[in-house]
């Protein structure tokens, strides 16, 4: 992770450390960039915004910059994540650019940079954009007259990824209820739209975005709403998506909580049915749940596991030629169809196992059982030196033979905070805080603890 850019892209409070200077500048060098690729030195760059306050700030400035430095800019407006990552991939753009912080609250913004691929931008040209954001690079040209870019309204973008979504169903959801929460976010301008056009009888809640609800008390950070109308309105299924919609979480018929770990369980055991699941593996985090692990043990599933982020899901599925993988936060990757997560497509997914099925989402995911987690974070002064010394080794060594094939520790450092997380799973709540309990005494003991 660079300075400005983590994971997921330039994240941070709009005008504190995200400012409408760092978007200009951001533009500038995307503009200049992608156009010296051109021999009209006109790039083509499409952008997306969701509907904090502050998107509209960050888009202007990315325009001004953009246009400034000779690039011809497509606006699709309010849209998701992955609409851009359609869009860039399959309609001749250098790259797109999705103005969004996600799952975080209103007065948090972002700067997320898809290539021509539809995938996270290269981190080689994330380097050379933070080159020049600190002044590294000197000044760059202006374009001018004829060169100057132009802007293009370019909602037929966003209609087109909504066709291709309704093209993937292959059933009518006709007689189906279902409940949507849309975060008053991104997917207020789409999902509807595609479900209603499906046949589905849909019962919406926050969809009354109004610049600062997004994410607030909604969406798939919190499920309660969403689990409320489903019992009361006695709904088949809920669907519930974060601020740009790249990310679902489910609730059963039930009113129960399907998360990201269920999904890619319902969804990777339909595939290897049908032998569509490539090596019969589904990709999953570090993070995801022990008892994922052994239902699909149990199912005959392979797994991968690597770091926290759907970036690194996503770079394993590519590697490696697999066709299904995400995280339990409702990043799911559904690789021959899209290059990023997909919240909308997540959920017609999910419509069609059940359909297909003939069963309830709860029935399909009765097969896992989710151990119980503890998670402590603890603040220490030198995370390297507290993992590696020898006495906390020993400990989660020691618990990690106290599990057995029973549950399992995982000990890792946070990126962005002096801060190690120890998290164990196992099969009561006691034993999960005593486990966590015993390795966090060490590293105390050894005087790491700040």
């Amino acid at each position: 992770m660079g300075k400005y850019f983590g994971t997921d892209g330039f994240r941070g409070e709009a005008n504190v450390n995200l400012t409408v200077e760092h978007a200009y500048k951001v533009g500038r060098f995307l503009g200049w960039f992608y156009g010296k690729e051109h021999k009209d030195n006109k790039a083509k760059v499409v952008i997306g915004k969701d509907t904090r306050r502050s998107s509209y700030m960050f888009e202007y400035s990315l325009v001004a910059g953009l246009t400034a430095s000779g690039a011809d800019v497509y606006l699709l407006h309010v849209t998701t994540t992955p609409s851009v990552s359609y869009v860039a991939r399959t309609e001749d753009f250098d790259c797109g650019i999705m103005i969004s912080a996600s799952h975080n609250l209103f007065y948090d913004n972002g700067i997320k940079l898809i290539n021509s691929s539809g995938e996270k931008m290269r981190e080689d040209v994330i380097d050379e954009i933070e080159k020049y954001l600190d002044g590294e690079m000197g000044e760059l040209p202006f374009a001018v007259k004829e060169n100057i870019g132009r802007t293009v309204d370019y909602s037929a973008g966003r209609n087109r990824y909504m066709g291709y979504l309704m093209s993937l169903a292959i059933y009518s959801f006709k007689g189906m209820r279902v409940g949507l929460d849309l975060s008053n976010g991104s997917a207020w301008s789409i999902a509807k739209g595609v479900f209603d056009a499906l046949g589905a009888k849909t019962y919406v809640i926050n969809a009354q975005p109004d610049g600062i609800n997004i994410n607030a008390s909604c969406g798939s950070t919190h499920m309660e709403s969403l689990q409320e109308l489903v019992k009361r309105e006695h709904l088949d299924v809920g669907f519930a998506y974060d601020g740009d919609a790249d990310r679902c979480l489910c609730v059963d018929e039930n009113g129960d909580v399907i998360d990201g770990d269920l999904i890619l369980y319902v969804y990777g055991s339909y595939m290897k049915e049908r032998g569509k699941l490539i090596s019969d593996t589904v990709v999953t985090t570090i993070m995801s749940n022990f008892g994922l692990y052994k239902a699909f043990d149990a199912a005959g599933i392979n797994y991968e596991k690597t770091a926290v982020g759907d970036k690194y899901v996503y770079e394993n599925m590519l590697n490696n030629g697999y066709r299904l993988g995400g995280e339990q936060s409702g990043h799911i990757i559904f690789s021959k169809y899209a290059t990023t997560g997909d919240g909308i497509l997540t959920s017609l997914k999910m419509m069609e196992v059940m359909i297909a099925k003939k069963k309830s989402l709860s029935q399909l995911a009765s097969p896992v059982t989710i151990f119980p987690q503890v998670l402590k974070n603890i603040k220490v002064l030198d995370k390297k030196k507290t993992q590696e010394d020898i006495d906390v080794k020993a400990a989660v060594n020691k618990v990690t033979q106290e599990l057995g094939d029973n549950g399992r520790i995982l000990v890792r450092e946070s990126g962005t905070e002096p801060v190690v997380r120890v998290m164990v799973e196992a099969a009561t709540l006691e034993i999960c805080q005593k486990c966590v309990e015993e390795v966090i005494e060490v590293i105390k003991s050894k005087g790491y603890a700040i």
